[in-house]
């Protein structure tokens, strides 16, 4: 199977940054797209960004030139980069690999915005 493992969530004030990491090991053959995805109390969990292996990218439109997803295939790493961070981006973000029709999940790293 494939464990993935975030890092990076903390407590940032509005307008700061934080760079999330999620590295993938285990069966990694066969992962195609990964990103990330958030969910705030109360809420359901949402996509966030996303990218293929080939490098496409998909983002919320609530992050849009705010966030950039990359991915470095040799060390199977997604990253989120995010800037000017807002009250309402606050949430547990959760890593996510999708390989051979099958979604997988990490754990879930808490990211705080104070305003």
């Amino acid at each position: 199977q494939v464990q993935l493992v975030e890092s990076g969530g903390g407590l940032v004030l509005a307008g700061g940054s934080l760079r999330l990491s999620c590295v993938a090991s285990g069966r990694v053959a066969g992962i195609n797209a990964m990103g990330w995805y958030r969910q705030a109390p109360g809420k359901q969990r949402d996509l966030v960004a996303s990218i293929t292996s080939g490098g496409s990218t998909n983002y919320a439109d609530s992050v849009k030139g705010r966030f950039t997803v990359s991915r470095d295939n040799a060390k199977n790493t997604v990253y989120l980069q995010m800037n000017s961070l807002k009250p309402e981006d606050t949430a547990v973000y959760y890593c996510n690999a999708y390989r051979l029709g099958w979604d997988i999940w990490g754990q879930g790293t808490q990211v705080t915005v104070s305003s």
